[in-house]
């Protein structure tokens, strides 16, 4: 993210704000930013007088503002971190009086995970003003194996897009998750090493073969044998791929292909561009193209909408193995 790479830039510069307000449902960029604060604003030296991390279950708005009126100890500035300050979200209003007027030698760090202050109030109004409003929003799924790409280039690592694909299906949008498993690989592997689907399968546990990726590809394919090994193996392991994820997959995958038949140019670059897929998948829709007409693929998303009603227990009593055995039949019709 472009706002995060500026906030680091200009920390880096000791370019700092009074208050630092981090917000919103993607905890991993509200850690990474309060961390690399709480790394390098101070040395190591200034840190134990000057630099506390305190706990929103444990204080109120009051001990923060006391808190941040204190003056350093031999030292330019100190840092306030408050971590997991959601918690005081009832009386969050409270810090508007501070916030309105901070102390220029406290650098104020909230960590407000998971929620946002209302940006009509206050609050909001008086923080942008004089300090930093950050907010990290959940990213699109289909925004998270770039963002993996761009992380592991500039660990100077590549990942191949089926592996990249691999980690999404598996691990979802989930930022932090994400990023402990390929920090993993970065201890096993040298650097300018490429992430490949085996290596995803040796060190992170994720199946190269019984996945919900290769799943679609066989669908896509109509390679009964294969989507059936596949499905059997899903049925047979229900923690490791529950039918909610299989599902959704497979709903935005023929979702998508309506679109592809609605595309008067099917170049590579285009259908790539329209569907905002990666070009590596681009020929997956182009033989799904060839073995699902409109008709059929229209058919397809109703089916899966029956099947995701039937998963919450609606009309059916199925269990999951049979649920997904008659997925894969109407599927293949």
């Amino acid at each position: 993210m472009d706002e995060v790479k500026q906030l680091v830039s200009d920390i880096k510069k000791k370019q700092l704000a009074p208050i630092y307000f981090l917000m919103g449902e993607e905890p991993y960029y509200i850690d990474k930013i309060s961390n690399f604060i709480a790394d390098n604003v101070l040395d190591e030296a200034e840190k134990d007088f000057n630099q506390m991390v305190l706990y929103g279950r444990d204080i109120s708005v009051d001990d923060i503002v006391a808190n941040a009126k204190r003056y350093p100890m031999m030292a330019d500035r100190q840092v306030v971190i408050i971590k997991e300050a959601q918690e005081l979200s009832r009386t969050i209003e409270n810090l508007t009086a501070y916030a309105e007027n901070p102390l220029a030698s406290t650098v104020l760090v909230m960590c407000y995970k998971y929620k946002t202050i209302d940006k009509r109030k206050k609050l909001y109004k008086a923080v942008k003003k004089k300090g930093i409003i950050f907010e990290s929003k959940k990213m699109y799924e289909d925004k998270v194996a770039e963002w993996i790409r761009k992380v592991l280039v500039g660990q100077k690592y590549s990942i191949t897009p089926k592996a990249s694909q691999m980690l999404v299906e598996f691990l979802g949008n989930d930022l932090g998750r994400i990023a402990k498993e390929l920090e993993k690989l970065q201890l096993i592997l040298p650097k300018e090493s490429q992430v490949t689907p085996e290596i995803i399968e040796e060190n992170i546990g994720i199946s190269k073969e019984f996945n919900n990726f290769e799943l679609r590809k066989a669908i896509g394919e109509r390679d009964v044998v294969k989507a059936t090994k596949i499905i059997n193996h899903f049925a047979q392991n229900p923690k490791d791929n529950p039918i909610i994820v299989t599902v959704t997959m497979l709903f935005l995958f023929f979702s998508q292909l309506l679109k592809y038949h609605g595309l008067s140019n099917h170049t590579p670059k285009n259908v790539a561009s329209a569907l905002k897929i990666n070009p590596y998948f681009v020929s997956d829709y182009q033989s799904a193209a060839r073995n699902y007409t409109m008709k059929k693929v229209s058919y397809a998303v109703s089916v899966l909408r029956d099947i995701d009603v039937k998963t919450k227990g609606v009309g059916s009593n199925a269990d999951m193995s049979d649920l997904l055995k008659e997925l894969l039949v109407k599927l293949m019709l």
